[in-house]
């Protein structure tokens, strides 16, 4: 490995950080993929790396020019990984590496569009790579092989922040099909990480039991001085435990700064089907960017039954006789209340979904427009089950 002079690495190191200053400010992406394909061993990155083994300075020219500065967060660890990736040193290049990956997608997240994907494809695959050669190396040393699961969560946070879920279903099989692993061997920061993108997913298929122990998992597990982790992972974990009729307490929202799930709550208490719209209206935005907007609407049959439930116990406490007989009209008269036009057909129908769904147990007298309920347990709890599908 022949080093170059002085002047030549001064050189080989400026031009670099001008071609990816420059890619950044005209959006060419293909110039700034080529910069990150450390597996291609093109002989510009080659010579780049002998010139920073050489230089061994770096960091000074990031910092002594505003134009490099600002991008010093993404430039300084991927130096690191090149010299390290240049000397053999395949776990020191992955840990730098992933330093790198995650400053950049920090960077992507600020860009007002995705200009740079085809980067952060190339990014994806390269720590895969450097994570299956780390592998090799630490197993070769009698070491646990354990960066190909980082790398995982690393992928898994890309999709999420691509919200390609095919994606992220490809990662994981790959993550478990690659070799066996014992999951709680592997750092904590990494496990939250992979539960809580795993999790997202589960709430993207509606599979809410696996969303609420992976969701679950990585709250237990989260540092607890990382609030802004933690308010992360509620921002599933709510709405995924509403759907299993469990309801957090107010103190947690505030203390989260969750509020917008307030009204959604109270709207589950009160069986204010009004307000749960009101709310879902009010907060759609953020409701659709989280990607929990179709979930917190399927709460409304949990809000029609516990409006009927009310109804039952008003009833009750003027009949006791007749408390497990409702007239649809009362049931209308309630909804009008609450300033919700729906006629009989209407009303009927959603007592017949909630009777399917085992939401009320009983039966509908269709002749008499009447809902007989059970007199055993009408309105059955949840009890962090889903609603029947």
């Amino acid at each position: 490995m022949a080093y170059p002079s002085m002047g030549e690495a001064h050189r080989r190191i400026t031009d670099y950080l001008n071609k990816f200053c420059d890619a950044v400010s005209y959006q060419d992406v293909a110039s700034l993929a080529q910069l990150f394909s450390f597996s291609s061993n093109s002989p510009s990155l080659l010579s780049l790396a002998d010139a920073l083994n050489f230089f061994q300075d770096a960091n000074r020219l990031i910092k002594q020019s505003d134009k490099f500065s600002q991008f010093g967060e993404i430039l300084a660890p991927l130096f690191r990984s090149l010299q390290s990736y240049r000397l053999g040193n395949l776990v020191e290049a992955y840990h730098a590496f992933e330093k790198f990956a995650n400053a950049f997608i920090q960077e992507f997240r600020n860009w007002e569009s995705a200009w740079a994907l085809e980067a952060l494809y190339v990014i994806a695959y390269e720590i895969r790579v450097l994570a299956e050669r780390a592998d090799r190396e630490l197993s070769s040393n009698g070491k646990s092989p354990e960066k190909l699961k980082g790398a995982g969560s690393f992928l898994m946070k890309v999709f999420g922040v691509l919200a390609v879920v095919h994606l992220c279903r490809s990662v994981i099989r790959s993550i478990e099909t690659a070799r066996i692993f014992d999951f709680e061997e592997f750092p904590r920061r990494d496990k939250v990480t992979y539960m809580y993108y795993t999790g997202r997913l589960e709430v993207f298929n509606e599979n809410f039991p696996a969303a609420d122990h992976k969701l679950s998992y990585a709250l237990t597990h989260c540092n607890p001085l990382r609030e802004a982790n933690i308010r992360m992972i509620l921002k599933y974990l709510i709405p995924v435990k509403l759907s299993l009729g469990i309801l957090p307490k107010t103190c947690l929202l505030e203390k989260y700064n969750l509020l917008e799930y307030n009204d959604v709550v109270k709207a589950l208490k009160r069986g204010d089907l009004r307000l749960l719209r009101h709310a879902l209206q009010e907060h759609e935005d953020q409701f659709l960017r989280s990607g929990v907007y179709l979930v917190l609407e399927k709460l409304e049959l949990q809000v029609y039954q516990r409006l009927v439930k009310k109804i039952y116990f008003i009833q009750k406490q003027k009949d006791p006789s007749k408390a497990h007989q409702l007239k649809l009209e009362v049931i209308v008269k309630a909804l009008k209340w609450l300033e919700m036009d729906m006629d009989l057909d209407e009303v009927e129908c959603i007592m017949t979904i909630l009777i399917y769904k085992n939401l009320v147990k009983g039966y509908f007298a269709h002749k008499s427009k009447v809902v007989v309920l059970s007199k055993q347990d009408p309105f059955p709890k949840l009890n962090g089950k889903p609603v029947n599908s």
